[in-house]
């Protein structure tokens, strides 16, 4: 397949910012982002005077947010634990904090506290102690939510050019160990570009919203698909249900409330669906085939049968958008099928986990001759003789 000029335009990018360091991300910075000349990160005093200008009821709903992220946070990163399979053999498991990580926080149509909130509280938890935010037009609250975060550094910068710098470090920002965070189209590529050499949680693209349910509130159902689909002109906002009267109310209810003007309209026009199916498990078998991002259904009984989905909603008070606030559960979610195989970013996401095996006399006496069987099995004598001659 060939690249596209996305694709192009940003490898070329990461290749400048690569080679030439802080003079390519400066003039990439200024060209894409406007970047002045001043210094690519925000100083203290800056983000103090962002908190100062967040309004009082904003700063507590962002200390809520972060209370209930840090909470559900601390349930996730893995344990270290000591096993003996047999006497004198003995396995450790290391849980390691990431040295250094770097979120990025889009900064294009909304500013969003919530992102900044929702990669820099998790990576705080599991023990990360330089955490840099990047960020092309950081605005007064995502300023404020770095300081109440704890966020190590926010840098101005955004686009494939940031990426490209956390990616490899610059004179003036450092290399990190792992890149985390939804961005647009840019942002995407170059978390692609990069994962070879750097790390990344996965992509982020448009966001998606399926539903499904057999009753309710038509209301409520549509403005949750309204809801998502505001995100962005290219999001996925789906309805599934095997009511017939239901899909024609929540039809002519969209049609009432939905904006005629700006991103919501046009992802219901490009990619809104209603999904009519005649049972339940052919309802259930289409969802799993999308394997949505967010999936919001009406019966906790229902959980079991979805098999693809980033974060699952139960029950009719259960709002999704709720969900990219303030439920404590991450809205970094995965997009595009990849719910398939993964759930959304979580804290275990900024640990290394790995082993330290131990073996005495009586442990080598006793698991040796198997392992010298398997490896004389598999033709590897030299694996077999190290061994046997420790017997």
């Amino acid at each position: 397949m060939r690249p596209t000029t996305l694709q192009r335009t940003t490898a070329r990018i990461i290749t400048d910012v690569r080679e030439r360091g802080d003079v390519a991300l400066r003039e990439w910075a200024q060209r894409l982002d406007g970047l002045g000349s001043g210094p690519f990160a925000i100083s203290k005093r800056d983000i103090d005077r962002g908190w100062k200008d967040t309004p009082t009821d904003i700063r507590r709903a962002i200390r809520l947010a972060i209370r209930n992220v840090r909470a559900v946070a601390e349930q996730q990163v893995p344990r270290p634990f000591t096993v003996r399979p047999v006497p004198g053999v003995r396995i450790d498991q290391v849980v390691q904090p990431l040295a250094r990580v770097g979120c990025y926080v889009p900064g294009g149509r909304y500013p969003l506290p919530s992102t900044l909130i929702m990669t820099v509280v998790p990576a705080l938890v599991a023990g990360v102690t330089d955490v840099i935010v990047a960020c092309p037009r950081p605005s007064s609250v995502v300023l404020c939510a770095a300081r109440e975060a704890g966020a190590t550094t926010v840098l101005r910068i955004g686009g494939a050019q940031a990426i490209a710098a956390l990616a490899y470090g610059t004179r003036f920002i450092p290399r990190v160990d792992k890149i985390v965070g939804p961005g647009n189209a840019w942002v995407a590529a170059a978390k692609s570009l990069v994962a070879n050499d750097c790390p990344i949680d996965f992509q982020a693209g448009p966001s998606e919203i399926v539903i499904y349910a057999n009753g309710g509130s038509a209301d409520w159902i549509a403005a949750d698909l309204i809801a998502q689909a505001e995100h962005d002109p290219d999001a996925r906002a789906i309805f599934v249900t095997t009511n017939v009267e239901l899909a024609a109310d929540v039809k002519r209810t969209l049609r009432d409330i939905t904006p005629t003007t700006g991103p919501a309209a046009a992802s219901l026009a490009r990619n809104g669906r209603i999904i009519l199916k005649s049972t339940e498990a052919d309802a259930i078998a289409a969802v799993n085939d999308i394997a949505p991002e967010h999936l919001v259904i009406d019966r906790a009984s229902d959980v079991p049968r979805f098999r693809s989905a980033g974060t699952i909603f139960v029950g009719r008070w259960s709002a999704q958008a709720a969900g990219d606030y303030t439920t404590g559960s991450n809205h970094v979610l995965p997009t595009a099928g990849a719910s398939r195989f993964r759930g959304g970013l979580s804290a275990a996401d900024f640990v290394r986990v790995f082993t330290v095996q131990t073996m005495t006399t009586r442990g080598i006496r006793a698991i040796g001759p198997a392992a010298v069987t398997l490896a004389e099995a598999e033709g590897l004598t030299a694996h077999a003789d190290s061994i046997r001659r420790r017997l």
